[in-house]
């Protein structure tokens, strides 16, 4: 008998260190997946093609020959790597594919036969899909408690130093491979799809959902090409925000860091200064390139925090705030400790 787990109890033993394989393709593995899982493609890209164009030319039944065609050689290597996969899991292997369907159900069954504990996600990724926008649209969110500041006040390091501390922390530019700003990409590696940002911001609430409150950072509604999922953005501007303050001297030098090898990343600056026109002109943006062309990193980053940055960010400034001025990144994280500490145990008193 096929041995198949609903999406609840197969999360559940995702935490307590099941193996998940994904044997979707990798173009579908790329766009999303359920956190943690491995892929082990049964089908290339191209091959999935070619079955899906046998299949609307003459039916289900010479769709899947070919497909048994395909995936027979292939069996002991699929096994081979799903077994080289298993060395630090505990308990069954749990697979799925797109709707739990004969893509998931043939790898189970191969694994079965030779031995190793294999279940069928039911649902497969669509269900799993279902549910992360359930969690967005019916979650009733505990306090969440923001740091905001101006641009280079070092709000993502405070951030994770608190999660060192334990601190509930929620790093959406993390999760979002984006710095949050009009130059948060560069640098960095491509942001995933929103779906995966979904996913992956839904597994690091669940990994929170016992704790009494959330800390994040203050973020518009998107963080490069992504969205912010509207209940969790709207929660964000309920609770007293943290506001750093810092000199422009060391905002300047934060950023600085934060952009390593910046005389490699010359080029790529150039766009994001140029979209600039619109709300700074011609002339403005001008002597912005002037000052990337002849290296000025310094005096180009303060000028932009003071000709753009500042003016543009200063209406988040919020009215329920706690200031805290940046002088190191540890006395400062300890500070907001202390301070969030505070509004928790004010928020308990009034309850």
């Amino acid at each position: 008998m096929q041995e198949t787990i609903e999406l609840e109890k197969a999360l559940e033993q995702r935490r307590n260190g099941a193996l998940i394989i994904d044997v979707r393709t990798p173009a579908e593995f790329a766009e999303s997946t359920i956190p943690g899982a491995m892929n082990v493609p049964i089908f290339s890209n191209e091959e999935r093609v070619q079955i899906g164009t046998l299949f609307k030319r003459k039916g289900k039944m010479a769709a899947r020959k070919l497909g048994v065609e395909i995936v027979a050689p292939k069996i002991p290597a699929l096994l081979e790597r799903i077994e080289d996969f298993r060395c630090g899991h505990s308990g069954p292997v749990i697979v799925f594919c797109w709707r739990g369907g004969m893509r998931s159900l043939a790898m189970t069954s191969f694994m079965n036969l030779a031995g190793i504990p294999a279940r069928q996600l039911l649902g497969g990724h669509k269900g799993f899909r279902r549910k992360v926008l359930d969690f967005f649209e019916q979650q009733e969110w505990p306090p969440i408690f923001v740091l905001r500041g101006l641009t280079g006040v070092g709000k993502t390091r405070i951030l994770d130093r608190l999660q060192q501390m334990d601190y509930p922390v929620i790093d959406l530019e993390g999760l979002a491979n984006h710095r949050g700003s009009a130059f948060g990409a560069l640098g960095l590696e491509p942001q995933p799809s929103q779906k995966q940002f979904d996913a992956l911001l839904w597994d690091r609430l669940s990994q929170l959902q016992d704790s009494p409150y959330l800390v994040t950072e203050g973020e518009s509604l998107h963080i490069g090409r992504l969205m912010v999922p509207k209940s969790f953005h709207q929660a964000m501007q309920i609770q007293t925000s943290v506001w750093i303050k810092a000199s422009l001297d060391i905002r300047t030098r934060i950023i600085l860091e934060d952009y390593p090898a910046l005389d490699q990343l010359r080029e790529q600056f150039e766009r994001p200064i140029n979209a600039l026109k619109e709300r700074l002109g011609n002339k403005l943006v001008g002597e912005f390139l002037e000052l990337l062309n002849s290296g000025q990193w310094d005096k180009l980053v303060r000028e932009l925090m003071v000709r753009y940055y500042d003016p543009l960010y200063m209406h988040t400034l919020p009215e329920r705030r706690i200031e805290i001025e940046l002088d190191t990144m540890a006395s400062v994280t300890e500070k907001v400790a202390v301070a969030l500490d505070k509004l928790i145990e004010d928020k308990d008193d009034l309850s």
